[in-house]
Parts: structure tokens; C-alpha cells; sequence
């Protein structure tokens, strides 16, 4: 009779082990086949001014509120323009703003580009009034306009 529980035990490790095997292949499969922009965060106004979406995709821009580009209009529809030195692209927002939104800071906002301008669903919070996303530290360091916080413009 033992020798009956030892064969039940390993023929059941033996499918455990086999289940968690394709578990693993099939999700490295998806994996493998998602599009490459699947991981990227958001997309900066340079990317979308030389790619633009098609209108159906949901995607993440983020950048500099452009200074001067703030409109409030009727109720809770705001207008401004994100910018990351190398493009400038008009947003469009119906909703309530997070507090520490404001020109010239960054932010990360999310919707859909329709007819040359972001339709914003989302305007994400951000962490301080210090946030500001790597790639749009980045960009802005390669135009050479890039300022630290408490600090005068940063030149190449």
C-alpha cells in the first residue's frame, strides 16, 4: 500500500510541475507577441507630433504646461497646450484639476489624440510640485531649457 501513496504523490508533483510549465510558456507568449510601446508610460509631445495615434488608442502624454496656454472655459472644460521643448501639443479637459496643476510644471495626462488635439479623460496627480517625468527631464535637457528646481536654466 505504500508503494501505491508514493506513485499517487509523484504523479501528482509530476502534473503540478507540468501545469505551472505551460502556465509560465503561455505567459511569456503573450509576452512576446504585446506591441512594444505595451510598457511605455506615457509618450512625450515630440513622439506624438511625429507619430500620431490613431484616434481609438488610450494612451498617456506628459509633459510641461505650456506658459500662457491655460484657458478655463464654460463650467469644468479647461484648455491648455503640453509641451516638451521640441512639440507642442493642445489638450482639451472636462473635469476637475489636480491642485498642484499649474503652467510651466509637468504633468501626465491620459485620452485619446482625435483631429490634432489630446481629448484628456484623466489628468493624473502628481507626487509634488518637484514632479516632473525623467523622459521630459531628459528632452528638455537636449533643447538646452531645462531648469532645476530653485536653480537657473540648465545649458548643454
Amino acid at each position: 500500500m505504500t508503494g501505491g501513496l508514493k506513485s499517487l504523490k509523484k504523479r501528482r508533483r509530476i502534473q503540478v510541475l507540468w501545469m505551472a510549465g505551460v502556465s509560465l510558456s503561455l505567459v511569456l507568449a503573450l509576452l512576446w507577441f504585446l506591441p512594444d510601446d505595451s510598457f511605455q508610460f506615457f509618450r512625450s509631445p515630440s513622439e506624438v507630433a511625429e507619430a500620431p495615434p490613431p484616434p481609438y488608442e488610450r494612451f498617456r502624454i506628459g509633459g510641461l504646461v505650456a506658459e500662457g496656454s491655460l484657458v478655463r472655459g464654460q463650467g469644468e472644460q479647461i484648455s491648455f497646450a503640453v509641451t516638451d521643448g521640441g512639440a507642442v501639443v493642445p489638450v482639451v479637459y472636462t473635469g476637475i484639476l489636480p491642485d498642484l496643476f499649474e503652467e510651466g510644471q509637468g504633468m501626465v495626462a491620459q485620452g485619446h489624440y482625435v483631429d490634432g488635439r489630446f481629448e484628456a479623460v484623466e489628468i493624473l496627480a502628481k507626487h509634488d510640485e518637484t514632479y516632473m517625468p525623467s523622459e521630459v527631464i531628459d528632452a528638455l535637457k537636449e533643447q538646452g531649457v531645462y531648469v532645476e528646481p530653485d536653480a537657473a536654466v540648465v545649458t548643454n
